[in-house]
């Protein structure tokens, strides 16, 4: 009898695999079948166990094999397209006469058209089909990535709102295209910060292929989009840098056609255009950072065995000092800048206008530097584990961080080598090369905190204490009177920063004061000061046309550099 129960168990145990998900079958063992009294039903079960084994492997490693194909064929696809698109701006520059920028126009819209009507398929087709979404990625798509996706966007339609009032007052030497085009433009943006904003956590299961192709050809649309904006930015200041030259000399002698008229609307146009031209190319990184996770997570299926992902918001609490001194440094920082672009738009640049600009990045780079390693050296002293779990999106932060870097670092080893070879001695080559220095110090000591931060798991039971607080303090609230509501908020953010452990006070206080010292070092390249290319030390080294490439390289990524740096400060900062 005891036999018989064991070969029934053996039985039961054997088709019991059939309904586990194929994941699982390779780790499968059937229990009870090493008995001696069952020779061939132990013989039959190794075999049908081995069966099983083979039969699910193949079935997996079918599976990885249609993954990468797919994945190989959309990311050949997005490799031409952006091919075929940079060789139309590339014509456009060197020969606008053949390759006009009403051609690239046409191409991108082309290109719009479609990624518009594969978005709008997703939306309507792919994502409401039975089973299609059934893992979210918690990872993918945080609170200000979203937020930073709506607030370019809202900007970029205002940006071709006023391209379009502008060409519409100059239609007498417009052309048609320079209104169709924004008209599309404002289409694919809101389309595409609505799919973003609703299905940027979206693990598909279902159309994989398409998905793929129709993300990698969002993602290439997007970044032909920057490039077109790079390279347009770029020649407008090389256009501006050669009129102040031809103003001093030739006063007074307009020899431009189509010109603004002394009109309020055409300024008005003409000026917002201008200001807010730089969104729009955050815009289109912001976009492909986000859909390149998407493309990553298409037929993703999420593992439940680890701790489910805690939704962390951001409270201002535990820090004092952080906001403070970064208060004061955004401050500053828009001091200088403003005085940087009166002196320096108004006429020849002066002498004394680089020296006040770079004497405040040597200020606040070695500060931003030695709050970077103390995050560091904390973060080492920490008990906390390393989040192990395979993140797309951590994994992309992480490659955008480094490769983001490169920018300024490639600017500032540029800016050395000529600074040395010339006469580091002067005192504005000895603060720019000081300046060169503690940047390329400044970057790597920040990605080192940032990427440490990341890869580090919060404290569960801490989150879940300070949750408690957080609802009991609400419920007492509500029932107090208005008085007595603001003294209960400030003894309850000092009863929170008391209570707090001086590593994760530290870890805050230095996140925090990053994020505004990055604000501000974004906000100052991105509204138009480049004394790196004003200040005419390293053009007349390397040349006019080598230095602008240098320049045109290194600046859009270092601007992308900042904002992206916000994003991973914010995530270390509410992980504390």
């Amino acid at each position: 009898p005891a036999s018989g129960a064991r070969r029934e168990s053996c039985k039961q145990s054997t088709t019991s695999p059939l309904s586990m998900s194929p994941s699982n079958l390779s780790y499968f063992k059937p229990p009870f079948c090493s008995t001696a009294s069952a020779p061939q039903d132990t013989a039959m079960i190794h075999y049908e166990k081995f069966w099983l084994y083979r039969h699910c492997s193949s079935v997996q490693q079918r599976h990885r094999q249609a993954q990468k194909a797919g994945q190989l064929f959309s990311g050949l696809l997005a490799m031409n397209v952006v091919f075929l698109g940079s060789a139309f701006v590339s014509s456009m520059i060197f020969n606008h006469v053949a390759i006009t920028l009403a051609d690239v126009w046409i191409l991108l819209s082309i290109l719009k058209v479609l990624c518009l009507c594969w978005i709008i398929y997703y939306l309507l087709g792919t994502s409401r089909q039975p089973h299609a979404v059934l893992y979210r990625d918690s990872h993918a798509g945080p609170i200000w990535i979203r937020g930073s996706v709506l607030l370019f966007a809202t900007f970029s339609v205002l940006l071709n709102t006023f391209h379009i009032g502008y060409s519409a007052v100059l239609i007498q030497c417009k052309s048609r295209v320079e209104i169709v085009f924004p008209s599309i433009e404002i289409l694919f943006i809101c389309t595409q910060a609505f799919f973003l904003w609703h299905h940027c956590k979206d693990c598909i299961q279902v159309q994989h292929n398409l998905t793929r192709c129709g993300l990698m050809l969002t993602i290439a649309t997007n970044l032909l989009l920057w490039l077109l904006a790079v390279t347009n930015d770029t020649i407008h200041m090389e256009i501006e840098s050669q009129l102040r030259e031809v103003e001093q000399r030739f006063a007074g002698n307009e020899t431009v056609s189509c010109t603004c008229p002394n009109t309020t609307i055409c300024k008005v146009f003409q000026k917002g255009y201008i200001l807010l031209y730089p969104f729009n190319t955050e815009f289109c990184l912001v976009c492909c950072s986000v859909l390149y996770v998407m493309w990553k997570n298409v037929g993703r299926r999420i593992s439940h065995h680890h701790a489910p992902h805690i939704k962390h918001k951001f409270k201002l609490q535990g820090v004092v000092f952080g906001p403070l001194l970064g208060a004061v440094a955004v401050i500053i920082g828009i001091c200088v800048f403003m005085m940087y672009q009166i002196q320096a738009t108004s006429s020849a640049p002066d002498h004394q206008v680089f020296v006040m600009f770079y004497s405040y990045y040597i200020v606040l780079l070695p500060v931003m530097s030695v709050g970077a390693v103390v995050g560091t050296i904390i973060h080492a002293l920490e008990k906390k584990e390393l989040d192990t779990v395979k993140n797309p999106t951590r994994s992309l932060d992480v490659i955008l961080l480094m490769g983001a870097a490169l920018g300024q670092i490639g600017m500032s080893y540029f800016s050395i080598v000529a600074l040395v070879a010339t006469d580091p001695r002067d005192q504005l080559n000895s603060l720019i090369l000081s300046y060169s220095v503690l940047l390329i110090l400044q970057t790597i000591t920040q990605n080192v905190f940032i990427i440490d931060g990341l890869h580090r798991q919060p404290l569960v039971e801490e989150v879940k204490e300070e949750q408690i607080h957080e609802a009991y303090d609400q419920r007492r609230l509500s029932v107090l009177e208005l008085g007595q509501e603001i003294r209960k908020a400030s003894l309850s953010y000092i009863h929170s920063y008391s209570h707090l452990s001086w590593k994760r006070r530290a870890l805050r206080e230095i996140s925090f004061f990053l994020v505004l010292c990055n604000i501000i070092l974004w906000v100052i390249p991105t509204f138009g000061a480049h004394p790196v290319f004003e200040n005419g030390l390293e053009k007349s080294f390397y040349g006019y046309s080598t230095w602008f490439a240098i320049v045109n390289f290194g600046l859009p990524l270092g601007v992308f550099y900042r904002m992206h740096s916000v994003g991973g400060l914010l995530e270390v900062y509410v992980t504390a």
